[in-house]
């Protein structure tokens, strides 16, 4: 396996490593991605039920305690929008869309090394392997026909495997962002539901309160 891996000479070396690094930081990044990017982990059920209940009894800051106790993805937008209660429900809920596509985008973001990763890893073997045929076919031209079929196909064999090896790094890459994508899609949408829901209250109250009138001035 080593001898086919590294049978590009030199420059297939240099190569092979690069891809076998992408693959490496590929695998952290799943790992790791699997792990952050959970339900629990962005929207906790103990929080929910934690805001629900304050919300229901008018209780606003025992809700900014327990989103500043329980940092996550829910508790940073309802922070956000609660940061803006001066202003009215219309104010709250424009800051909780704001939030919301600030947080997806950032989620979005953490994922897109896959991506990247997905594409590179293609190229590099295509590099290689266009540089292996190049080194083959010279080594024709050089013998001047000399050179068997043999060597000519060993040659072609031989920078052929970078291209394997870039597309065995891109699949799974690329396959793994696809899948992360779609979850941090379906988990936003949660939270989205979830910040309708549990503010439903303070929406409810906010829009029975009487408006704040500012004092008539006096006639001189």
């Amino acid at each position: 396996m080593l001898e086919i891996i590294f049978a590009g000479g030199a420059f297939g070396i240099a190569i092979m490593v690069a891809i076998i690094a992408l693959s490496m930081t590929g695998c952290y990044l799943v790992i790791d991605h699997l792990l952050t990017i959970r339900r629990q982990e962005l929207v906790p059920d103990a929080l929910q039920a934690e805001l629900a209940e304050h919300f229901a009894n008018g209780k606003v800051a025992a809700a900014e305690a327990s989103c500043q106790e329980h940092p996550s993805f829910l508790s940073f937008i309802i922070l956000q929008g609660l940061a803006e209660r001066d202003g009215g429900w219309p104010a709250i809920e424009k800051a909780f869309e704001d939030a919301l596509a600030e947080q997806a985008a950032a989620l979005l973001r953490k994922i897109e090394y896959l991506a990247v990763i997905g594409n590179i890893a293609p190229m590099l073997g295509l590099l290689g392997t266009v540089t292996g045929m190049i080194l083959a076919f010279r080594q024709v031209a050089v013998s001047q026909g000399a050179a068997g079929a043999g060597d000519l196909a060993e040659g072609i064999y031989q920078a052929l495997v970078t291209t394997v090896a870039g597309l065995v790094v891109a699949i799974p890459s690329l396959g793994a962002y696809a899948i992360l994508r779609n979850r941090v899609d379906q988990l936003v949408a949660e939270a989205t539901y979830v910040i309708q829901h549990v503010t439903r209250p303070l929406r409810r109250r906010l829009a029975v309160a009487p408006p704040v009138r500012s004092a008539a001035p006096r006639n001189s």
